[in-house]
């Protein structure tokens, strides 16, 4: 986590197929996610393939939530390996949530599960009053996902 955060954000930009021009992910707020990132807020997890990116996923960190922003793989199944590293991480950890805030079946296959607006209202006001967490993203911790 947290080895190739400009690396990740940069791939979740690119357009996931060939007919597909241009990405929501601007460069005004691929800069702010970095600044973010350099703070300590936004956080990057990699699946990695030897020394090659092959997939990943980030988000920002606010007190025991993750907002997940974008996903990208280059092989299949990368960043499903990712999520899933991610999800045992931060349950190690006591958090409250992974926002990710779209549903998809791709998702719900993950084990993600639809709420209601306002439980997370509920789960969002008491974990945003929690400290921010920053200790335990170290790039030196490697997240192992055993198929």
């Amino acid at each position: 986590m947290d080895n190739a955060f400009e690396q990740t954000i940069v791939s979740c930009a690119s357009p996931r197929e060939k007919e597909h021009e241009g990405t929501w992910l601007v460069d005004e707020m691929i800069d702010s996610y970095i600044q973010l990132h350099n703070m300590g807020y936004a956080h990057s997890i990699e699946t990695w393939r030897g020394n090659k990116l092959v997939g990943g996923l980030y988000g920002v960190c606010l007190g025991g939530s993750f907002f997940g922003e974008s996903m990208f793989s280059f092989e299949s199944d990368a960043s499903k390996i990712a999520l899933v590293a991610l999800a045992n991480h931060l349950k190690k950890q006591g958090f409250d949530l992974i926002d990710c805030q779209v549903r998809t079946t791709h998702l719900l296959r993950m084990g993600a599960c639809e709420i209601s607006r306002n439980s997370f209202l509920d789960i969002i006001n008491k974990s945003a009053k929690r400290k921010d967490i920053k200790d335990i993203w170290d790039p030196n911790i490697n997240l192992k996902v055993i198929i």
